[in-house]
């Protein structure tokens, strides 16, 4: 009794502790990533992007509620769900660690505990629970809306209930807990699939414990029915369910006559019925086992039943409504992330792979299964999709991406030639090298040895950035002050290498300990968690098969190994007690063990790892969302791409009710036929979309891609003349492939009257218009997204203002980038006539407007003054706000507002921190340092120069030390642009007279000169 009483309270304990801190360290607003569009999804119950998080949105808009009416504080509440789910997690950790610990020290489950073993039992469940509490990975998703913390309570509660299980399966009613288990695991599958790689562990601790003959062949065996089953509710009841219900329902429909969903719900009913008669015919024929197994396919389906939620919400017509799954076609291609394409795991091709061609040349293709759309009354076929067979195929192929610059990656990585045929001895030591060891073990290190920084690490294995470090040889190392920090900067609240986070390995350790004495002691057990750490992490390495360059480092997918591990570190303190009590009394070397474990885990984890995990201070996402919408004009239609610049403006006008009257119209959304559908209708206070294009001319399987066929049109083309004949239904504007585009050349007529009426422009600009925009189409097709665009430019007007986010890329601009202007945070189409004298045409501004919107109505996110930023906020953002800083300062200069360039340079130097990310960063520094002297603000153009100065001095001094060292990861070209950039500061100190710093500059340049004299000419 009092063993239980102490296990429930310290696990409560760990509770309070873990719920505490992530509270503490909160992020108060919306965070990057995807935490935007859940937070707007949850409070809006809307429908996310694939595969669906139902229940997640379900629990998040519980949370949510507590806002009472404030709805800037429903972030705060939704993040505080995932700060007390990740708090649950660390409470169920603590009770696995101590049944594990338990299971090690008694002989028999009865045995009386007496103090010392009670201590070492505790103990172990304190420190393995508690270090966890304060790793990195679970850190990071524990204070944000994100899938990833209930996620890990999932897992938690599965792994700690068959443990229960495991302690009571001798008495009656025992199997409940299996039960249990089955139905979380069902509710998981709406919150994140990451749950269901337990299965597994679970089925090995089943095996042991209800098989009486065990040995290695059945234990093999065990391991094997437990990939089954996993694979039966991925793929059966998760994947397969919806699919055969959708071919009920196209028969039902199309065949029948009756109405969508009605061939669903008819399969449904049989699940229902053979579910109905399994349970009784089991009980009545006693079966026992077979009568289980109904059970937990039953509750599976329970739990797997939340996911009603999407096509019901998806019905409704919600703002964000991804894929619009209201029919079982497109639902299950929702669920089974089908727009997303497939990667190969068993057999396929390598990325120099060409189709295979038959002798008169014509590529190799056979069809595959059809593509069904909804149609007014039936499902309509919209195409077959197309099989190739490749010429250069492996079996476990790993490089097989032929997509942008996955291929150069390869051979950049591996180090092969340009024309270099991979190898499967290649495929192996990249899926080692890479997938492997850079994408998954660099994550553990992280965790439980120390890491240099939040870089992004993935393109190196030796480099500083994103690497793991325990920290033990750093100090001879000579690592820059970037890295490691150095003095504290006045009124700044982000300090140099504030995401330097050395371990000493320590965590690892004693980890290690646990592990190798948990194999010792009790081996069945000891391969529990080994399974479980296995199929949480190198299983999801191998199983994803990430092609290569991620858009983020994916450390969260891994965090149930790193959980797995956790147990092995409680479990060290009592392999280390072992060794202590060689020296002392089994009592003083459980509390021996235990006081030290603390300290060389949970209190020098917490310690090292809280200043770059407190958020409390970061409003970034929230204020840079706000400054993209409040850069806007009225009623505007802006364009955006990425998740950073899409998601955070989606929360702000969803939750908050920022500019509800601008139009966000993400891309690559756009090629979707339901998203433009979408856009043809209002949202918020914004009217439809100018998009005339009526629903059967862009459906799925028609106008997919229209490619181009140079017709050698002379001139310019008018931009509706070529969107009437790209759409035309008649057979004389479409060649065998359909549709296609005749020219480049695109015109667009401007009538002065529209672009004044609608205030475009102002009056006293009017002189600056051209009578036509021309322009170059740059792609070689014109996908939906392209054909939307052209539609809108063709028929908009004017009268609603087009932007497009200043971060996006260059290729989605389609060539209107002499007609972009700055306003802010976007470009802003405007019919000036081009300005040829301009070397950077996105650098031009419309400058007083931009000046109005950043001095009067940005908001700068505590930028200066937060405890800590996030990669985003320091290595996306702060360089796109200096540039945007400094386009206006020019801009304005060149407008011929001097005056309002010197506040504007000032502005920045007020709400910016002095941060110096990378030698782009340094380099627009200069410029602005430039600026400033031109401007007359001396001391502003001086304290610039410093800040490079300082920043190249440290890199120089670094690359002198790895050059010395022979160093493979020593950087020719950051010291040729370092030393150009102290001898292009000298020269400008010495001409803005600033003597002292100017020979300063001199003397710094001559001597790393000198030092890197055969590296310099080298490079020349």
């Amino acid at each position: 009794m009092q063993y239980k009483k102490t296990n429930n309270l310290l696990g409560w304990l760990c509770f309070v502790i873990a719920s505490i801190t992530y509270i503490l360290t909160l992020e108060p607003s919306v965070s990057f990533w995807d935490c935007g569009e859940f937070i707007s999804c949850a409070y809006r119950l809307q429908v996310a992007h694939q595969p669906g998080y139902p229940l997640f949105a379900m629990l998040g808009k519980a949370f949510s509620l507590l806002s009472f009416g404030n709805n800037a504080k429903v972030p705060y509440y939704t993040n505080m769900g995932s700060a007390l789910a990740s708090g649950a997690t660390i409470m169920f950790l603590f009770w696995t660690i101590t049944a594990f610990a338990k299971k090690m020290l008694l002989n028999k489950a009865d045995e009386e505990i007496d103090q010392p073993r009670m201590i070492l039992i505790m103990g172990a469940g304190l420190v393995g629970a508690l270090a966890f509490t304060f790793t990195d990975t679970f850190w990071f998703s524990a204070v944000e809306t994100i899938v990833f913390a209930l996620s890990s309570l999932c897992t938690a509660i599965v792994f700690w209930a068959i443990l229960k299980w495991d302690n009571h399966a001798d008495e009656p009613g025992a199997d409940r807990w299996i039960v249990f288990i089955a139905y979380v695991i069902g509710l998981s599958i709406g919150i994140h699939l990451l749950n269901l790689l337990t299965i597994p562990a679970i089925a090995i601790v089943y095996y042991f414990r209800r098989h009486k003959n065990i040995h290695v062949g059945s234990a093999i065996g065990a391991a094997l029915i437990g990939v089954l089953i996993l694979v039966f509710v991925q793929y059966g009841i998760r994947g397969y369910t919806v699919e055969i219900a959708a071919y009920f329902d196209l028969f039902f429909v199309n065949t029948l006559g009756l109405g969508f969903w009605s061939g669903a719900f008819f399969f449904f009913l049989i699940i229902v019925a053979i579910l109905v008669a399994g349970l009784w015919l089991t009980i009545k024929y006693n079966k026992p086992l077979l009568n289980l197994a109904f059970l937990c396919v039953t509750f599976v389906y329970f739990g797997y039943s939340s996911f009603a939620y999407i096509p019901i919400r998806a019905s409704a017509n919600p703002d964000l409504n991804n894929s619009h799954p209201d029919n079982a076609f497109t639902l299950y291609g929702y669920l089974n992330r089908i727009q997303y394409g497939e990667n190969p795991l068993l057999f396929g091709q390598y990325f120099d792979a060409q189709p295979k061609r038959d002798d008169a040349g014509n590529v190799v293709q056979s069809e595959g299964s059809t593509i069904y759309r909804k149609g007014l009354t039936k499902y309509e076929d919209a195409g077959k999709r197309t099989n190739y067979e490749y010429d250069h195929t492996t079996f476990l192929p790993r490089m097989y991406s032929s997509e942008g610059q996955d291929p150069q990656f390869y051979r950049q990585w591996l180090q092969m030639g340009d024309q270099q045929a991979p190898t499967f001895a290649d495929n192996l030591k990249w899926m080692f090298s890479w997938q492997i060891y850079q994408m998954y073990v660099r994550y553990f290190m992280w965790n439980f040895v120390g890491r240099y920084n939040d870089s992004d690490g993935q393109q190196s294995m030796t480099a500083v950035d994103g690497n793991w470090t325990s920290g033990i040889l750093d100090g001879t190392k000579h690592l820059p002050k970037s890295v490691v920090g150095g003095p504290k900067i006045p009124n700044q609240g982000v300090q140099l290498g504030s995401t330097y986070t050395p371990l000493y390995a320590l965590p690892l350790i004693i980890g290690l300990f646990g592990c190798v004495y948990h194999f010792q002691r009790k081996k069945r057990d000891a391969l529990v968690v080994l399974l479980l750490f296995f199929f949480t992490g190198i299983a999801i390495v191998l199983y994803v098969n990430q092609p290569s360059i991620q858009p983020r480092e994916r450390d969260y997918s891994y965090v149930g190994s790193f959980y797995a591990f956790a147990i092995w570190i409680g479990l060290g303190v009592i392999a280390i007690a072992e060794l202590i009590r060689l020296m002392a009394s089994p009592k003083a070397a459980a509390l021996v063990s235990t006081g030290i474990c603390l300290v060389a885990a949970p209190v020098l984890l917490a310690s090292t790892e809280w200043k770059d995990h407190d958020r409390s201070t970061k409003m970034t996402p929230h204020d840079m969302a706000y400054d993209y919408l409040i850069s806007c004009p009225p009623n505007a239609i802006l364009f955006t791409y990425g998740d950073n610049d899409t998601y955070s403006l989606w929360y702000d006008q969803e939750v908050e009710g920022i500019r509800p009257d601008v139009r966000i119209v993400n891309l690559s959304l756009f090629t979707g036929d339901w998203y433009i559908r979408q856009m043809q209708g209002k949202m918020n206070q914004s009217a439809p979309l100018p998009i005339t294009m009526p629903y059967d001319k862009y459906k799925e399987g028609v106008r997919d891609v229209i490619y181009f066929d140079d017709k050698k049109i002379p001139g310019s083309v008018e931009v509706k003349d070529i969107f009437d004949f790209i759409t035309s239904d008649n057979k004389a504007t479409q060649n065998d492939y359909g549709n296609y585009l005749p020219t480049k050349s695109l015109k667009l007529t401007i009538n002065p009257d529209d672009v004044l009426k609608n205030h475009v422009i102002t009056p006293d600009q009017k002189d600056r218009l051209a009578t036509t925009m021309e322009w170059k189409f740059t792609a070689n097709y014109v996908t939906k997204e392209n054909l939307a665009m052209l539609d809108i430019l063709a028929h908009n007007n004017w009268v609603r203002p087009i932007c497009f986010t200043t971060t996006i890329g260059q290729e989605n601009l389609i060539g209107l980038q002499k007609y972009l202007y700055k306003e802010g945070f976007t470009y802003h189409l405007i019919p000036f006539t081009p300005d040829t004298t301009t070397r950077d045409q996105l650098g031009k501004t419309n400058s007083l407007v931009m000046y109005n919107n950043m001095m009067t109505k940005f908001k700068f996110g505590n930028f200066k003054t937060a405890k800590y930023l996030d990669h985003e906020s320091t290595n996306m953002f702060y360089p796109v706000m200096l540039s945007t800083f400094l386009d206006l300062a020019q801009g304005l200069i060149k407008d011929g507002h001097p005056d309002l360039a010197l506040k504007t340079l000032q502005k920045c130097d007020q709400v910016l921190p002095d941060l110096s990310p990378g030698l782009e960063v340094a380099d627009r520094k200069i410029f602005i340092a430039k600026t400033a002297f031109e401007l007359h603000d001396i001391p502003l153009g001086n304290k610039f120069l410093t800040s490079v100065d300082n920043y190249v001095t440290d890199q120089l001094d670094y690359n002198y030390y790895l050059m010395q060292n022979n160093s493979g990861d020593f950087n020719a070209q950051t010291v040729q642009y370092c030393v150009s950039f102290i001898s292009g500061m000298a020269e400008i100190a010495d001409g803005n007279h600033q003597t002292a710093l100017s020979k300063q500059l001199q003397s710094q340049a001559k001597d790393y000169e000198a030092k890197f004299a055969s590296v310099l000419a080298r490079q020349q």
